[in-house]
């Protein structure tokens, strides 16, 4: 089953980033508040990018790795400047184009 990382734009500007099997009703769950934590404090307002990866622990690995890049790198990833998998260990794969 194919798992996203997905990277939510929140009101305050911010960027949440995260992993589900289906990113709209994840989505969908932030909105009302039934989401995380920390889109629980800040509204969400739209899903900006998604990434399908093989599996939970591949995208649980690229969740991480985008957990650590900065807020405008974040933005280039978004805007197709940076790709996922150059962020990502060659030994692992995400989904072919």
């Amino acid at each position: 089953m194919p798992w996203f990382l997905y990277l939510i734009e929140c009101a305050d500007g911010s960027l949440y980033t995260g992993i589900a099997t289906d990113v709209e009703a994840r989505f969908i769950a932030h909105a009302s508040g039934k989401g995380a934590r920390y889109t629980r404090s800040r509204k969400p307002l739209r899903v900006l990018a998604s990434f399908e990866l093989a599996g939970r622990s591949e995208a649980s690995r690229a969740e991480y790795r985008v957990k650590q890049l900065t807020a405008q790198q974040k933005r280039a990833l978004i805007a197709g400047e940076r790709t996922l998998e150059s962020l990502l260990p060659q030994t692992e794969t995400s989904e072919e184009e």
